[in-house]
């Protein structure tokens, strides 16, 4: 048995190694296709081009806010929850009114004080023909005193009818006898008239500022001093209250009622998630090819299989120096946002800079940087690899366009060219 054995061994090693041997041969043999000894190879041929721009960002919405109560007290009502749609002005939340501060709690009686007065200066029927009654008034005066005064300065003959008693055949009766007299005014009686004139002149031209006024509608600035004190005592009051700034989304929701909060403690965060932006931080190389208006494609780790469109609606002129690197912000806006993005989730943004058709195609993995110069290695007719520089135009994520060098279609290029070949130099990075 132990001779059988022996026997077995004998012919088994022989064997194997003969096979391993065989294996070697088909592995390395020259030829052999898109898998040729070590190399993997590929055709070169013409095709379409998707140059883009890539760059990782984070999910906003373009209008945010966080809100935080102003004032001391207890919360009394919370009038939404997280994911509530709210409108402008609408109250989220508000303070017990007996736990408020004084100054808080008497700005409801000055609210209705300046109120009262607002409506006053607006109210203006009454005091338009209030206005228009002094006006004709004043207007009058001034126009007997200028009689008078001219009366006095250029005197006249005057005609006086007075009635004097006469017998008559039917007695004693009034008889009409006319007198003609001159009236001659003294200095001082002429210096009263002007005196009287020019205050009745100064009269009756406040008189028509003052219509003039209410006609045209309350004083600019009596109505701009009621309406502060208007909005200040409401200011005052709305301390005890927070209200949405824009509609949106309640996205962060924190007080209950019967909470103790302060001036500054977080209440809500509400966002506008119709619109939802990404910035980016692209590189000077870069930013001269990204323009308002460009195509975006943006996937997200946490939506597997789920491709989203956009478009750049801002790009920065000013670029920012951070740790010797410059970098230009780029925003970019979601066209088909639904209910899975969310604000804060990080975004692959590709910007679609250029469309080209109908050019000679590498593989990004076959090209190599030796000596400053890229490269790409052709396999041969006779089996061994061949270098050839080349010069790159556009690039996508996988291919690149060739613009210069001895590379044409049908040409069998090597995708995995080992160190030896390359000198150790490094794979190509757009």
């Amino acid at each position: 048995m132990i001779e059988f054995i022996k026997k077995r061994k004998k012919i088994i090693i022989p064997v194997v190694v003969i096979l391993v041997l065989v294996v070697l041969f088909l592995v390395f043999r020259p030829g052999g296709g898109e898998q040729t000894g070590i190399f993997q190879t590929a055709t070169i041929e013409r095709g379409d081009l998707t140059a883009t721009v890539g760059a990782t960002g984070t999910v906003r919405a373009r209008q945010t806010a966080t809100l935080v109560w102003q004032t001391t007290g207890t919360v009394d009502k919370v009038n939404v929850n997280i994911g509530d749609e709210v409108e402008a002005e609408e109250v989220l939340a508000s303070i017990s009114k007996t736990s408020l501060p004084q100054n808080i709690i008497m700005a409801e009686a000055e609210l209705v004080s300046a109120n009262q007065a607002l409506e006053e200066v607006l109210d203006s029927d009454t005091a338009r023909a209030q206005a228009w009654i002094a006006l004709r008034a004043a207007e009058d005066a001034y126009e007997k005193a200028y009689d008078y005064r001219e009366f006095l300065n250029y005197p006249v003959r005057k005609t006086r009818v007075d009635l004097v008693k006469q017998v008559t055949p039917y007695g004693v009766v009034d008889v009409p006898k006319t007198k003609t007299y001159k009236v001659n005014a003294t200095e001082e009686e002429i210096a009263k008239a002007e005196a009287d004139l020019d205050l009745k002149e100064a009269q009756y031209e406040d008189a028509k500022r003052a219509y003039n006024r209410i006609a045209e509608g309350p004083n600019q600035d009596d109505l701009v001093a009621a309406q502060a004190r208007v909005d200040a005592a409401q200011a005052t009051l709305d301390l005890a209250r927070l209200t949405a700034p824009f509609a949106g989304t309640v996205t962060e929701a924190f007080p209950l009622p019967g909470d103790q909060v302060s001036a500054g403690t977080v209440a809500f965060r509400l966002d506008n998630l119709s619109s939802l932006l990404v910035d980016v931080e692209l590189s000077e190389v870069d930013i001269n090819t990204v323009s308002v208006g460009q195509p975006v494609t943006l996937t997200f780790d946490a939506i597997l299989g789920t491709e989203y469109s956009g478009q750049v609606i801002k790009v920065s002129q000013a670029g920012t120096v951070v740790n010797g690197v410059v970098n230009f912000t780029v925003t970019v806006e979601l066209t088909d946002v639904d209910e899975f993005v969310k604000p804060g989730m990080t975004a692959a943004v590709n910007i679609v800079v250029k469309e080209i058709n109908d050019a000679v195609l590498v593989p990004n993995r076959a090209v190599r940087l030796v000596d400053g110069d890229r490269v790409v290695f052709l396999m041969s007719e006779t089996g061994q690899p061949e270098k050839v520089e080349i010069r790159l135009g556009s690039s996508s994520d996988t291919m690149s366009v060739v613009v210069g060098g001895d590379l044409k279609e049908g040409d069998q290029i090597i995708l995995n060219p080992t160190a030896d070949l390359t000198g150790s130099g490094p794979p190509f990075a757009q």
